[in-house]
């Protein structure tokens, strides 16, 4: 089996779960023999992109100077790697494009002018003035073209940026599309969607073969917000990846303070207001303890002033976007983690918290809330009883080691490998003949 997939983002240029998620797919899939030529609209540095074979003219140069093993290569040997330079990045909105723009184009200038030689096709000279709406679609021509060059078998997209793309690679090659659905623009923007990203999205189902949701709550949305037949959408969870594989160093800190973790986006999402809501009870309460929220987004600032404004600025430490290694220390460091999503498709963090030996108080309104047995569950507006359960963790240890030590056996059962298998199936079911 042959695949052409685009994705938005791939570590560690990451900026929440989707990167994490196409790595984990493309990782499984690869170890299951099947071939996936990966697109993005960025550069990936080789150095983290260990289970891929760079292919760009960029990428070339470095693949000479890489120190790489043979091991590597043939561990994971049926994944290639294809970039679109492009400014696009995951999450974007119409209103963040142009900030964005600007950004990537000043660092064009900067990387251009003593890297690239005349004629380079990574050189400057590239358009990039426009909206988000004709960037999608010129990312879309050139995918095209690019998948003029590759022999596949079936199309999958992931999230609405990939969609224009993936219906022109889809029609121009007469291959069938998969879309694959992180989240969608209710999840980001509540009521309020975005039209251009909402039609994006409808017509991207519409035009696929098969609709992959990260779990029951999405597709719910799918059938009844965007009107895809029932039949047309199937449920793949997401996995984890094992921390065993990982040498992190011992935290070394001394604290007599518990601590309660926050990791993600800090948008309208992910609830960061409720968690400090939340934070300002439980710390009329018990007064030892520290709540960490590590993440960035557009929310971050008003955050900060809202703890101010309750009175427990001294009790909340804002870290920014960690990723790697960072993220495991957090880990390590926390007693309790909490993910009060106001629309959550799915949910990776409280996995790799579950893995990372740390209990986990979820929302009710989340994909992984239907996986998972051992967390606590709360609606995320109601903000006194997610104070009582984050206490009733704190206090009690018996609990706090049942959630533990049941939950981290429970998220061994959810393997990258099974959702592997899953898309295999769709892919096959795609090619036989209606």
């Amino acid at each position: 089996m042959r695949v052409f997939m685009l994705g938005w983002e791939f570590p560690p240029f990451i900026s929440g779960g989707l990167g994490t998620a196409c790595y984990g797919l493309t990782k499984a899939l690869d170890q299951l023999g099947v071939k996936v030529t990966f697109v993005l609209p960025k550069m990936v540095d080789s150095q983290y992109a260990t289970h891929v074979k760079l292919l760009t003219p960029q990428a070339k140069k470095r693949v000479g100077r890489r120190r790489n093993t043979r091991s590597q290569e043939e561990e994971l040997a049926n994944i290639k790697f294809r970039s679109i330079l492009s400014p696009l990045q995951a999450y974007a909105t119409p209103q963040t494009y142009d900030e964005q723009i600007a950004e990537f184009l000043r660092l064009r200038r900067e990387t251009t002018s003593a890297t690239d030689a005349p004629g380079d096709p990574g050189g400057g000279g590239t358009d990039y003035a426009g909206d988000l709406y004709r960037e999608v679609h010129r990312y879309a021509h050139m995918a095209m073209d690019l998948a003029r060059d590759e022999e596949f078998d079936v199309v999958h997209a992931h999230d609405w940026m990939t969609y224009p793309a993936g219906i022109a690679v889809a029609m121009a090659s007469g291959k069938p599309l998969v879309v694959h659905i992180h989240s969608t623009e209710f999840d980001r923007s509540g009521e309020h969607v975005n039209q251009m990203v909402y039609d994006i999205e409808r017509e991207g189902m519409q035009r696929a073969h098969k609709v992959i949701a990260v779990s029951h709550f999405t597709r719910g949305v799918v059938i009844s917000r965007y009107g895809i037949p029932g039949d047309k959408v199937e449920v793949i969870y997401n996995g984890v990846e094992r921390n065993g594989t990982w040498s992190v160093e011992p935290v070394t800190i001394r604290r007599e303070e518990k601590i309660v973790l926050f990791l993600g986006r800090i948008t309208m999402q992910k609830g960061p207001e409720y968690f400090l809501q939340a934070a300002k009870k439980v710390l009329e309460v018990t007064d030892n303890v520290k709540f960490v929220m590590a993440g960035s987004g557009d929310l971050m600032y008003r955050s900060i002033e809202l703890a101010a404004q309750l009175g427990i600025g001294h009790k909340v430490l804002f870290t920014g976007f960690l990723r790697g290694n960072d993220v495991r220390r957090i880990f390590r460091m926390a007693d309790l983690y909490v993910m009060p999503s106001v629309s959550e498709p799915f949910g990776i963090a409280p996995l790799e918290a579950l893995d990372n030996d740390v209990p986990v108080i979820i929302s009710k309104q989340s994909g992984v809330s239907e996986v998972l047995r051992h967390a606590l569950k709360v609606d995320f507006w109601d903000i006194n009883e997610m104070a009582n359960k984050i206490v009733a963790v704190l206090r009690y240890p018996p609990l706090r080691m049942t959630l533990r030590n049941h939950g981290n056996f429970e998220v061994r059962k959810l393997r990258w490998r099974d959702a592997a298998r899953n898309c295999l199936r769709i892919y096959e079911e795609t090619l036989v003949p209606a």
